[in-house]
């Protein structure tokens, strides 16, 4: 009588393998997804407050109390050396592309304009008394749920539905603030 020599697995051992592995991924996969919407979120959140604090020290320091217009003229060092308003990841173009959102900086329509160019040479024409950001998701639903605005007074809104349309950086665009 010959004993067999049983080395590696069976075809049925294997698909039961590729089954859990499967299973495991099915229920994973769509708590990652949610993960990566929140970091996403987050990170929109922090751009906006990024863009506040740029403003506040633009205006306090260099326009003359006005503001800037563009995330590039934030992105622009005052002088040779300098560090500029804002990191260089929002400061490159206007609008930018950042973890999954598209921020966006513009002054109010109609707000009153400085005539005097900024420290880092912004012309006066492209200051202004009021500005408003937005952060809207690239593909809504995949790489965010939420579109956020931020204006003047500071405070940042959401909505499950764009905020773009608030033009005027004082008034409040619907949504909720975020606490």
């Amino acid at each position: 009588m010959r004993i067999r020599d049983n080395k590696g697995f069976t075809l049925i051992e294997l698909l039961i393998v590729v089954a859990i592995i499967g299973i495991i991924a099915a229920i994973a996969v769509p708590g990652l997804l949610s993960a990566r919407r929140s970091g996403n979120e987050a990170s929109a959140i922090g751009s906006l407050r990024a863009i506040t604090s740029s403003q506040q020290a633009f205006a306090s320091t260099c326009a003359g109390g006005f503001y800037a217009t563009s995330l590039v003229d934030l992105g622009t060092p005052p002088a040779a050396g300098a560090a500029p308003f804002i990191s260089p990841d929002l400061g490159i173009s206007n609008p930018v592309d950042k973890s999954g959102y598209t921020v966006t900086l513009a002054g109010t329509p109609g707000a009153p304009t400085s005539v005097n160019p900024s420290c880092n040479a912004v012309a006066g024409g492209s200051l202004t008394s009021n500005w408003y950001a937005t952060a809207d998701p690239i593909s809504p639903g995949a790489t965010g749920t939420r579109f956020f605005w931020v204006g003047t007074l500071g405070t940042i809104y959401a909505d499950v539905a764009t905020l773009s349309g608030s033009t005027d950086g004082m008034a409040v665009p619907g949504g909720a603030p975020i606490q």
